[in-house]
This record gives structure tokens, C-alpha cells and sequence, in this order.
């Protein structure tokens, strides 16, 4: 029986391999299922646009086809999103024992859960039909990009491949080689994050998959040495497709060419690699010689894991100017919510959305203040800020107590409906914006510095020293426009055990000098220490030296402190909230998601204001629940109407359903009650351009600019602003 090749239809006998006219491998015997090459022709249903699939999914467009079948952007009436849908071609579907195992595969891929992979979601069979669901990204395949760009600037070149690494690392963690990896297959989203696709038809090196011993799996041009050959192959095959795709990215070609998949294939067996430099001479050495390692034919020659070669791009990145990096913007729990970085939602009209991906793309936020703010704040509230404390004796054993204790009172204090008390977060950065992010004994000029900087009608700042077994605390509690002290409370502790205590008593004290009235006190919220935190003082430590890590960039190392000190207390709330927060950074949703579940839980183990933000935290993730999450941060607002992280993500929120009169006002609370609000104005320019209202959003980036001076990330909002108008000559880009 003849076989009929499937590019040039000619045909050949069935004994041969290849094609005799082109040279086309022929598919493998029937015994094995077809791989994700372009070699399956067998027609595949198609969906029309606006029918509805399965019962629940309406279709809105074809997305493409491939070597599995048709992918379709619908929208999922169950969940309310939209996800994409590929139809599986009916010669992979009608072989059950190939639907078992490539559902296996699935439900393998199922259980990455990082950032720079492509969530898949269910395999099932409807109408007829087996198909995939997945996350849609909307966005471009990295592919597209390089054929409109040419080479990438370097910078988006290290960003896209360290974030594939990322992806990669995780998958091959889990025992998962992709096979297939192209720049088709890598998605850039509007905000410049990569999102690996397909890793639902990989195949397990854990699992025995789809296909079968001898059957060459992937894209000629992108292919490793041992899959050119059908041989057995790991992790390693991966990164030399990556090194083919950075070889392209810097290059815009790829290392072999040729006319047949046959021709490429021994070419990646047998020749050498041209330098890249000799293509693009503006390629760096040191990427030259990443990008030739990765493309080793022996496989112990390459790296051995996508996280030396994320370490490598991280390096080369290091020595670039930092107006050349590239800085996705993510949307994670912690930069949205924590470190007040967050995910600019409805940036600009469509018309303009590709400008602005590129714009964003190159974002680099700049501080350079120029000007103090005048207290009192508009509120009329005491405004605290804590400082760190000074060990004043040879014990390095205080040293944790020195952040510890501050973290301890601000939790307390924070409580209070009649004080507004800087969070942490802002004390951290102010302290080390002003060099004195180390624990001393601040001067006049030190603390007029600091009120200036984030409004502060009083500072509490203090020492600790040890007497025998005991702790001793002293404080001061100054007005530092004036010089006054107010009071010098102090503080014994017999042991660490009692600190907990004896804090809560020093809060009261501090109310009273502060001059709340004894109603006010009586009637303010005032949960214990103990009960709001937890009962360990070495959980606390470990939690604090956690919180100090994260709030550095170093979310991997925070993560053991964390979950030290979540052993020592199983039951601790907010470092439960923390840790999910430091692997949302890392690109851990899906742990991000259930260490929230788990604080959330547990919200009667925290103060009143961090249960209600964490309920809003939690249900703000979805359209479906924003009623909630609206809820619970107009609560928190009502019982503290300052409350920085309630007005901005109510703001967010409220801009995301276009209710922006609403959204504005909250941004409005925000810029006149924090240190330095970059985003509020962002945020609030964004809110006016939506409305239209061009001129205000322009008045509100200028005034930033006039009491802070120049930061990129503003004068990018406001050349975004420039552009609605139409006003291109006065762009204002620097």
C-alpha cells in the first residue's frame, strides 16, 4: 500500500520513512498516535462564531489551528470568563487508550501553577468532539513579535527569556518536558508577561505519554539534537529549544534553515551553530555564549537546568543600563496589595494599546523628591509614626526585638479608630530612603526629616538594653516640629514571654499622651496582642525577619522564616497571609490563592482592620465576588477612613467597573494621606482619561511632578495623556 505524503501528495511505498520527492518524515505507523506536528491533515470541526458549544461555551472567534486541532476564544457561562477552547483533531481523539494517556498528560500540566505558564483547565468530550480548555491570554505569540520588530531590544530579549526559564523550571520540577517549545508557543501579554502554551501535550518523563519509542515529537527548526534522532529525551531538550528562540530573539533568524523538516533535523544533529554576533553584532558576548551553550548538541555541554540559564540573562541584565530593562507589569496579590505595586487595569482606549504595552514595557520608576509635606494631615487625627528601636547593650540577642517591637506597636496602635499610624511598609522606606534603616538613636534633624516626609505629628522612637534576665524599654514620644517631648514612657519585661503583655500596656499609655479622651479609649478597638498575632515570641521573630527579606526583593529566602514560624504556631494569621503573598511574587498563584483561603479562615486571628482586608483581598479576584470584596473594604474605610490599602484597591476596584467618579475620589484620600503616592496619581489619571477628562488628568501628573519632581513612571502616564489628545510633539518621555 502506498503511503501519500502529506506536503507534496506525492506518493511512496509503504516500507520507506521518508518522502522520496521532498523528503518529508512520514507519521509513525498507526500504532502510534500522531504527535503535535503539522503532519495531521484529517479536517477538524469548526465552531461558528456566536454558537455555543457543550452547553456552556459561546463562541467569539477562531484563534488558529495547529497539530492538534482548532483553538477558539469562548466565553465559559459556568465560571464567567473567557478561555480558550482547542477542538482536538478526530484521529488523536478516536484512539481511547490515546485520550486516557494524553488526559493523564493533562492532568500532569494541570499542576503547574506558575505565572509563565498557561493555566490548563479540563479535557472532555461534547458533541461529537474531545476538546482542551485553557487560560486565554490575549496578547501576541512571541513569534509575531519577533516577525514585526525584527530582533528584539535586548532588554525585552533578558526579560522574555528569563520569564520563560521561570516557567520552564517549574514544569520540568514537576517531571514535565514540553517538547514543542517555539516562539508560536510563548504568548506576550499587554503588560510584557510570557505565558509558555501547550504544556498539556507534553509528554511526562514520569508517565508514559502519547506518543510512542521512535516517533520524532516537535518543530523542525526548533528541535534538539536527540529529537532530530526520535531518541529518549529530558529537561535538557527544552533548553536547547530555548537557546534556538534566543538565538532568534537577538537575531531574528533561526541557527538551520533548510527546505525539508528532514534537512533542519540533521542539521541540529551535525552542524555548528553560527555566533550570533555575526548576525547581530550589537549581541552582547557574554549572551553570545548563554545563547551557544544552550545549543550544545551534547546534552551534559548545556546547561543542565532553566534556572542557570535565568541566572545567566539575570547577570547579563545586571549590566545594562537601567533605562534599557524591561519591567513586566504583574498582577499578583502582594504587588497589588502589599508593596503598592499595582496592576494598572484599563490603561487606555483600544486605539492606543499598542503604544502603551510598549510604553509600560520600558517602565522604570524614578524618585527624586523635591519637595516636604506641611502637616497636620486633613484629618485632624494624631499622625504616629514608630521607629525602629537601638539596642543599647552588647546582647546581640535584642537585635531581632529592634524591628519586632515596632512591627508589635503598629499592629497594636493601628487598631485605633483616633490615630492614624504609618504601616510599616512606609516607615521601612522612609527610613531607608534617609539612610536610617538601621536602628540608632535618631537626632532633631533625623526625626523633622522624617515627619516631614510622610506628615507625621509625632514619632515614637526608643532603645532596649537587658538587666540581668530582664528587658527594658524606654521611649520617647516627641512632637518634632517643635522639639517637645511629650512623654518617655519605659517598660520592664521579665523574659520574652511577657513583651507581648507589657506592649499592650505601653498602648495605653501612648493613647493617653496623645490626648484621647477616656471615652475614646474605652470605646476604641483594642483586641490583645496575643490574640491578634501570635503566642510565640520566636514565631514573631521569624515572622519579622521574614517581613524584612520580603520587603528587600527577597521573597524565596522570606519563605523559610515563614514557614518556621508558622510550625511554631499553626495558627498565625497574618504570616500564613505573608507567605502566600511571597509565592504570589514568585509566580505561584495558585499557593498564593490558598494560603489567602487559609488566612482568611483564620481572620478572627488578626486585628479587625487586616481580617477586613483580607476578606476583600481574597474576593477581589474575581468579577463574580467584587460585591464582597466591595463590602469589606467599604467597612474597613468606614472604621478607618485613611486606611491607605482599603482606598486604593476600593479605588481599583471601582475604576474597574467604571464607576471612576467614585474610583477618583478614593484616589483623591490616598495623594493627601501618604508618603509619596506614585500611584494614586497614576492611578487617578488613569480613572480621568477614561472619563475623557484629558486636561485633569494632566493636572493631576503635573502636580505630582511639582511636588516630587521627575519620576519615568509619571511622565510615561503623562505622554500616554499627551497621545489621547493628540498631542504628539509634546511628548514627554524622559
Amino acid at each position: 500500500m502506498a503511503i501519500k505524503c502529506p506536503k507534496c501528495h506525492s506518493e511512496s511505498p509503504e516500507t520507506k520513512q521518508f518522502c522520496a520527492d521532498c523528503g518529508t518524515l512520514f507519521p509513525p505507523p498507526q500504532e502510534h498516535p500522531p504527535g503535535v506536528t503539522e503532519t495531521l491533515q484529517a479536517p477538524v470541526r469548526e465552531l461558528t462564531t456566536g454558537s455555543t458549544f457543550a452547553g456552556r461555551y459561546q463562541v467569539i472567534e477562531e484563534l488558529g489551528k495547529g497539530g492538534m486541532g482548532r483553538v477558539y476564544k469562548v466565553f465559559d457561562t459556568k465560571i464567567k470568563e473567557k478561555v480558550a477552547l482547542k477542538l482536538i483533531k478526530p484521529e488523536i481523539a478516536s484512539d481511547k487508550e490515546t485520550t486516557e494517556r494524553f488526559g493523564n498528560e493533562l492532568r500532569l500540566a494541570r499542576n503547574i501553577s506558575q505565572r509563565n505558564v498557561c493555566r490548563m483547565f479540563d479535557i472532555g468530550e461534547a458533541e461529537g468532539a474531545h476538546f482542551i480548555t485553557m487560560e486565554y491570554v490575549h496578547g501576541e505569540d512571541l513569534k509575531s513579535m519577533i516577525h514585526m520588530s525584527g530582533s528584539l531590544s535586548l532588554g525585552m530579549l533578558l526579560s522574555v527569556g528569563k520569564q520563560v526559564c521561570d516557567g520552564l523550571a517549574e514544569a520540568h520540577g514537576l517531571g514535565v518536558v514540553h517538547r514543542d517549545l517555539k516562539p508560536q508557543n510563548i504568548m506576550i501579554d499587554k503588560n510584557g508577561n510570557a505565558k509558555i502554551m501547550d504544556f498539556g501535550i507534553a509528554r511526562s518523563v514520569r508517565e508514559k505519554g502519547i506518543t510512542g519509542p521512535s516517533v520524532m515529537i516537535g518543530t523542525p527548526e526548533y528541535m534538539s539534537p536527540e529529537q532530530a534522532e526520535a531518541k529518549e529525551v529530558d529537561h535538557r531538550s527544552d533548553i536547547y529549544s530555548l537557546g534556538v528562540i534566543l538565538y532568534e530573539m537577538a537575531t531574528n533568524h533561526v541557527p538551520f534553515e533548510g527546505d525539508t523538516a528532514l534537512s533542519i533535523a540533521m542539521r541540529h544533529k551535525g552542524e555548528v551553530p553560527k555566533d550570533p554576533r555575526q548576525l547581530n553584532p550589537n549581541i552582547p558576548n557574554d549572551l553570545s555564549g548563554v545563547i551557544l551553550k544552550c545549543l550544545e548538541k551534547d546534552k551534559a555541554k548545556r546547561y543542565q537546568s532553566a534556572g542557570e540559564v535565568h541566572a545567566e540573562l539575570e547577570k547579563i541584565e545586571k549590566g545594562i543600563p537601567t533605562t534599557e530593562r524591561v519591567v513586566p507589569e504583574r498582577k499578583t496579590l502582594t504587588s497589588r496589595k502589599i508593596t503598592v505595586e499595582f496592576t494598572l487595569k484599563k490603561l487606555l482606549a483600544p486605539a492606543i494599546g499598542v503604544f502603551a504595552v510598549a510604553i509600560i514595557a520600558f517602565l522604570i520608576i524614578r524618585f527624586l523628591p523635591k519637595k516636604q509635606f506641611a502637616p497636620p494631615p486633613a484629618s485632624g487625627k494624631p499622625a504616629l509614626a514608630i521607629l525602629y528601636f537601638e539596642n543599647v547593650s552588647a546582647d546581640k540577642s535584642l537585635d531581632p526585638w529592634k524591628t519586632a517591637l515596632t512591627e508589635l506597636l503598629i499592629t497594636k496602635l493601628s487598631q485605633s479608630k483616633f490615630i492614624n499610624v504609618l504601616d510599616g511598609n512606609t516607615i521601612y522606606s522612609i527610613l531607608k530612603k534617609l539612610n536610617l534603616d538601621e536602628a540608632k538613636k535618631y537626632t532633631r534633624e533625623d526625626l523633622l526629616k522624617i515627619a516631614n516626609e510622610v506628615k507625621a505629628t509625632y514619632t515614637l522612637s526608643g532603645s532596649l538594653m537587658k538587666a540581668g534576665p530582664n528587658l527594658i524599654m524606654t521611649l520617647s514620644l516627641q512632637k518634632p516640629l517643635t522639639g517637645e517631648v511629650v512623654s518617655t514612657p519605659s517598660i520592664e519585661c521579665k523574659g520574652e514571654g511577657e513583651i507581648f503583655r507589657r506592649v499592650d500596656d505601653l498602648a495605653k499609655t501612648i493613647k493617653s499622651d496623645l490626648k484621647l479622651s477616656p471615652d475614646q479609649i474605652a470605646s476604641d478597638i483594642d483586641k490583645h496582642l496575643g490574640t491578634i498575632t501570635t503566642h510565640s515570641p520566636e514565631a514573631f521573630k521569624d515572622f519579622i525577619a521574614a517581613r524584612n527579606l520580603q520587603r528587600s526583593g527577597f521573597n524565596r529566602e522570606s519563605i523559610r522564616f515563614y514557614e518556621r514560624a508558622i510550625s511554631l504556631d499553626p495558627e498565625f494569621a497574618s504570616a500564613i497571609l505573608m507567605l502566600g503573598f511571597a509565592y504570589g511574587n514568585l509566580g505561584y498563584p495558585m499557593k498564593e490563592a490558598g494560603y489567602t483561603r487559609r488566612a482568611f479562615e483564620l481572620r478572627d486571628k488578626v486585628s479587625e482592620r487586616e481580617s477586613l482586608f483580607i476578606q476583600g483581598v481574597l474576593f477581589y479576584e474575581s468579577e463574580e465576588t467584587y460585591d464582597i470584596a466591595r463590602k469589606a473594604f467599604e467597612e474597613l474605610i468606614q472604621l478607618y477612613p485613611e486606611d491607605y490599602f482599603g482606598n486604593m484597591l476600593l479605588g481599583n476596584l471601582f475604576k474597574n467597573i467604571e464607576e471612576f467618579d467614585k474610583a477618583i475620589e478614593r484616589y483623591d484620600i490616598c495623594i493627601q494621606n501618604k508618603y509619596n503616592p506614585t500611584y494614586p496619581y497614576q492611578e487617578q489619571a488613569d480613572a480621568y482619561r477614561a472619563q475623557g477628562s484629558y486636561d485633569k488628568a494632566r493636572e493631576v501628573l503635573e502636580k505630582y511632578l511639582g511636588d516630587f519632581g521627575d519620576n519615568a513612571s509619571i511622565h510615561i502616564s503623562l505622554a500616554i495623556t499627551y497621545i489621547c489628545q493628540g498631542e504628539y510633539r509634546t511628548l514627554d518621555c524622559r
